[in-house]
């Protein structure tokens, strides 16, 4: 069972940067998948970016450009780099990562908050 973990969440006004980090209990050499989705209350959360192993990053539309998804395995964290942050990425953004064969873990989510 992995546990994720994440943190980096925050207040900040428009324009501005955040890095979100998701550690893992354990390794994530073996996961297939890993990435980042966001949610607000009343819309279905959706997907922000992700790594496909062996693969390159993956963004939504709306974060390409100033997004940037990171993964170090030696420390088992997937970061988040997010710049020129706009009030329409408010929302809670959770870590998420599936092995091969399907199985799913989430991270209890972080809130980021763009505003003046």
């Amino acid at each position: 069972q992995v546990q994720l973990v994440e943190s980096g969440g925050g207040l900040v006004q428009p324009g501005g940067s955040l890095r979100l980090s998701c550690a893992a209990s354990e390794s994530i050499f073996s996961i297939y998948v890993i990435g980042w989705y966001r949610q607000v209350p009343g819309k279905q959360r959706e997907l922000v970016a992700r790594i496909i192993s062996g693969g390159t990053p993956e963004y939504t539309d709306s974060v390409k450009g100033r997004f940037t998804i990171s993964r170090d395995n030696a420390q088992n964290t997937v970061y988040l780099q997010m710049n020129n942050l706009k009030p329409e990425d408010t929302a809670v953004y959770y870590c998420h990562a599936a092995t091969l064969v399907g199985t799913s873990y989430w991270g209890q989510g972080t809130q980021v908050t763009v505003s003046s």
